[in-house]
């Protein structure tokens, strides 16, 4: 019921491929860029959400200080370089010289101020970095420095993280609006500029090459480090829900790039000699399914915990990215399998067969009085789709009273950002994915914050955890890290602000005379095409 069809897959896309060109308008001429995105942008400020598209489209049209290298590590992009003081506790950033933004104003420090504040106000790693900060000050117009309340090891990888949202720099003057209200204005100093002229909501966004751009010199771009050297003058997004159509798209050299095809459509453009398959990013992605800590019925941990035991991780991964389990883990918890913080401790629930009667007497026992749950989900995101058919059953099989309302990805990043109740447009559950890399550590792990509505969506309120993280940060070296990341793991299992579905590895397919390719996420320059 719940595993794709592989044989039928692709035996429709096969068809597909053979019909004439689908009515995608298209360009001419290998200057323009035709890329088919996981979905529309709903949301088109990259702070206040945490679509993954919205921050690919960030990165088209800003710029971040840091950037980060194939080893993860922190290196200086905006920035021209540092000093460090005072034992730790004084940091100076100095900008590069000629940086500007779109509208033709120069980069300031007073621009990266507020930019961090602004940013820093959603981030989970920005709240630590600020709690550890007395004062962040402009110099002048390319100095600017932090007067640390005490050494913040984690500085640099916080202003260079590409996980959401990216402190990505923005003009003062929209910098310093309201940081839970979506901006308007999309300017950067990045290597595109929008063209928010041109779009068309739920088909088009169009980005031109910003004449202006400063790449830095020197050093080798990897993931979002080094000269960001732009060969496009135009990238077309095209947003394309049918899974068929779009491969026919790619196959038909009527566009350049797919990011996330089908498990049932893999096959079939292997087999095509025109065209790249490959798995993007390591680290993979971490599927979960996140409750609504706000309001009743999972505003009771025992209740999200209770749920657990119907959770078969295999069902989801299986459903998501195909039977081969190459492709995908399961008896995962909060961290990747492999990285260092992953640890087998509470996974026991996770084990053996399930046992939908326990689970019943489970949430019987925990309170649960068949109160309706609105579940939201995305009919035209493949993989969030998988899902959440998956969850679905689940919920329905464990005695779960469930609404369904499939709708389009963009509404559902729309709605999960309510905190009404869910009889008044809110919500009980929603499924969605993080990068590996996202979830590495409990510095940059939007699941496992507690802090009330100052959380990532679903806003639980958990002290312990937060006081677990607190002293994660703190922590002197490796061994004690990893001590605390499993105490840390355990008690979020307990909590269960979501529930872990496994890990799996979503290739992506590009026509083969695309090169400069960059991996990680869609980054679009250092890109050609022959």
């Amino acid at each position: 019921m719940h595993r794709r069809n592989l044989l039928a897959g692709a035996a429709l896309a096969g068809a597909a491929l053979r019909l004439p060109a689908p009515a995608l308008a298209q360009p001419a001429g290998s200057r323009v860029l035709r890329f088919i995105p996981q979905s529309d942008v709903a949301v088109v400020d990259p702070i206040v959400t945490t679509a993954y598209v919205t921050r690919h489209h960030g990165f088209l049209i800003y710029d971040t200080l840091y950037g980060v290298d194939a080893d993860f590590k922190p290196q200086p992009q905006m920035a021209e370089g540092h000093r460090v003081e005072d034992g730790g506790r004084r940091v100076t950033i100095t900008l590069r010289q000629g940086l500007a933004f779109h509208d033709g104003e120069p980069v300031r420090a007073r621009d990266c101020v507020a930019s961090i504040k602004r940013w820093a106000q959603r981030d989970a790693l920005g709240q630590a970095l600020m709690a550890a900060t007395e004062e962040l000050v402009a110099d002048d117009d390319r100095n600017f420095t932090f007067r640390l309340k005490r050494p913040f090891a984690l500085l640099f990888d916080a202003l260079a993280k590409p996980s959401t949202p990216v402190p990505f720099m923005m003009p003062e003057r929209i910098a310093s609006q309201d940081a839970n209200t979506p901006i308007k204005e999309n300017i950067g100093s990045g290597p595109f500029r929008f063209k928010a002229d041109e779009r068309v909501p739920g088909s088009l966004l169009v980005y031109e090459r910003n004449p202006n751009y400063k790449p830095r010199e020197g050093g080798t771009p990897a993931w979002t480090s080094g000269p960001k050297q732009v060969h496009f003058d135009r990238v077309e997004w095209r947003v394309v829900p049918d899974a068929s159509t779009a491969a026919a798209a790619l196959g038909n050299n009527e566009a350049d790039w797919w990011e996330q095809p089908t498990a049932d459509l893999l096959p079939l453009l292997r087999r095509n000699r025109n065209l790249v398959v490959e798995n993007y990013d390591p680290t993979g992605l971490m599927a979960l399914l996140r409750f609504n800590s706000l309001h009743p019925p999972f505003n009771n941990p025992g209740i999200r915990r209770a749920l657990l035991g119907g959770v078969e991780q295999s069902d989801y991964m299986s459903a998501v990215i195909g039977t081969d389990p190459s492709n995908w883990r399961d008896g995962v918890g909060c961290f990747p399998p492999g990285t260092p913080m992953a640890s087998t401790v509470g996974l026991d629930v996770l084990k053996g067969p399930r046992d939908y009667d326990k689970v019943k007497r489970d949430l019987a026992a925990a309170g649960y009085k068949g109160e309706k749950i609105v579940v939201i989900a995305a009919s035209d995101f493949p993989s969030l789709n998988a899902l959440a058919q998956v969850g679905r059953d689940m919920l329905v099989k464990s005695g779960m009273n469930v609404d369904y309302v499939s709708t389009d990805w963009g509404s559902v990043v729309q709605r999960r950002a309510s905190r009404e109740p869910a009889e008044k447009g809110g919500w009980s559950v929603f499924f969605t994915f993080f990068t590996g890399l996202d979830f590495f550590s409990p510095a940059t792990h939007l699941g496992l914050r507690g802090n009330g509505t100052s959380a990532w969506f679903g806003w639980p309120t958990m002290p312990k955890l937060e006081e677990l993280r607190t002293a994660w940060l703190d922590a002197p070296d490796l061994a004690a890290q990893q001590k605390l990341a499993a105490q840390i793991q355990e008690e979020g299992l307990r909590e269960a602000p979501y529930l872990p579905l496994g890990q799996y590895f979503q290739p992506w397919s590009y026509r083969r005379g695309l090169t400069g390719v960059l991996g990680g996420m869609p980054l679009f320059w250092n890109l050609q095409k022959g």
